[in-house]
């Protein structure tokens, strides 16, 4: 449950964060261009609002229902749908007797923030942090592979060397390049023999709703952490925080010869070799159908420094221009897989989350460095949806524009506003449709 709490609080202050620093982005040019905003809220407000104070013609508040923020600019047909305001003669502060190019600076402001203040959260983190990787020449004794990548072709102990034969340096780059880049094939050595493994698009539908497809091997060294409520483990009396020393009188090398060893006695008996407070135990205890014990696994500070992770550190000048290019390349891959989203063969689609999904990239304790990072991201993320050209999103008023612009002729009142109902309805239908996926996977 405090975990929950956590990627709760976290998820909560990132979107208020976000959403507060979009809505100044319109919020900026509007009063820029004296525009009148008549009200500035966090969260919507349908009936009622938890907070309001007016300031001069504005009015600031917190609404009840936490699904994004909004500015209502007078004048302007949006989200509050104020058909009564449009029909009256236009006004010098309002929206609609603004230039073309400030209208257009005013819908794009939100979406310019969002950008912004990745850049600035990225180069901050390359200041305070520096940017620490796991070198892929470094996993020197290959991988561990999941379920997917065994699907594909992967196999324990490979070592990655290239994907379509470029060499990734990052080894968490690894699944994403192939992804992101559609990859054909996975060069490995196996054996002492480099064998190429193909990917097809089934391959790629399969790793992309996969949570794991493998990561660096690892020793034989880690203890109990959570227990899964009853689980074999639990059920055998098995406890946090015993250490695992062999299984049947075996030892083994690495964790997932351990695991495999599971695998091959489902449903059967067997004696795990534990040490707990220093004291060994023999705990009989019957593997799951699938293969499983029911715990956390923790690893050991010895089998962690089993792996050699490279810290590039940046001076204060030299993270404004790395910062740049790292949320330049966070743009560049995020909209990379919107080609993935749409693609009938990999289904993408599939695996569109909610607040659940979001919610869960958050890690389990509070983390400024990881909260940094996700909050940067959900901005360009943030970012990047409201660029789409669909009514009651801002790229869809920006489509509007540069239609006037271009043509000269400005669209109708009554067809924008039929324009943002339909935007309004696709949004929500979007919305019922991620968080369900959500509900569903928790379910499976």
């Amino acid at each position: 449950m405090e975990v929950v709490l956590i990627k709760g609080a976290q998820l909560i202050l990132s979107l208020s964060l976000l959403v507060i620093i979009h809505e100044f982005g319109h919020f900026l040019f509007a009063r820029i261009f004296k525009t009148r905003v008549e009200k500035f809220y966090l969260f919507f407000d349908p009936w009622f609002s938890l907070f309001k104070v007016k300031k001069g013609d504005t009015e600031y508040g917190i609404g009840w229902l936490p699904l994004g923020g909004y500015v209502k600019i007078s004048g302007m047909i949006d989200e509050s749908m104020d058909k009564e305001a449009m029909k009256l003669p236009p006004q010098p502060h309002e929206f609609r007797s603004k230039k073309s190019w400030q209208r257009l600076l005013i819908m794009v402001g939100g979406v310019l923030m969002n950008f912004i203040l990745a850049f600035i959260i990225y180069i901050g983190i390359l200041y305070a942090w520096g940017e620490q990787y796991l070198p892929t020449e470094n996993v020197k004794h290959g991988i561990m592979v999941y379920e997917a990548g065994q699907q594909i072709g992967l196999q324990n102990g490979d070592k990655i060397l290239s994907v379509d034969q470029v060499y990734i340096d990052n080894f968490r780059k690894i699944i994403p390049t192939i992804l992101l880049e559609d990859a054909k094939s996975i060069q490995v050595l196996r054996d002492g023999q480099q064998i190429d493994v193909e990917i097809s698009d089934e391959d790629v539908a399969l790793l992309i709703k996969s949570r794991a497809v493998f990561d660096p091997r690892m020793p034989f060294g880690f203890k109990a952490d959570r227990i899964a409520k009853d689980s074999p483990a639990s059920l055998a009396g098995l406890e946090k925080g015993d250490v695992f020393v062999g299984v049947d009188s075996l030892q083994f090398e690495f964790y997932d010869q351990f695991t495999d060893y599971l695998k091959s006695h489902k449903g059967q008996e067997v004696n795990v070799e534990v040490v707990r407070n220093k004291v060994p135990k023999t705990i009989p205890v019957t593997v799951s159908e699938e293969g499983t014990l029911g715990f956390y696994p923790e690893f050991l500070e010895s089998a962690i420094g089993f792996l050699e992770f490279k810290t590039v550190s940046y001076g204060l000048v030299e993270s404004i221009p790395a910062g740049f290019n790292k949320g330049i390349s966070t743009i560049n891959d995020y909209l990379k897989q919107f080609k993935l989203i749409f693609s009938p063969k990999t289904k993408a689609y599939e695996s569109l989350g909610g607040f659940i999904a979001i919610g869960n990239i958050f890690p389990g304790v509070w983390d400024w460095h990881s909260f940094w990072n996700m909050t940067a991201f959900l901005s360009i993320i943030l970012g990047v949806m409201n660029l789409l050209p669909i009514p009651a999103l801002d790229g869809g008023h920006v489509m509007f524009l540069l239609f006037e612009m271009i043509t000269g002729r400005k669209p109708g009142d009554k067809f924008l506003e039929y324009a943002q109902i339909v935007g309004m309805v696709l949004l929500l239908s979007l919305v019922i449709f991620a968080n369900g996926n959500d509900i569903f996977k928790l379910f499976k």
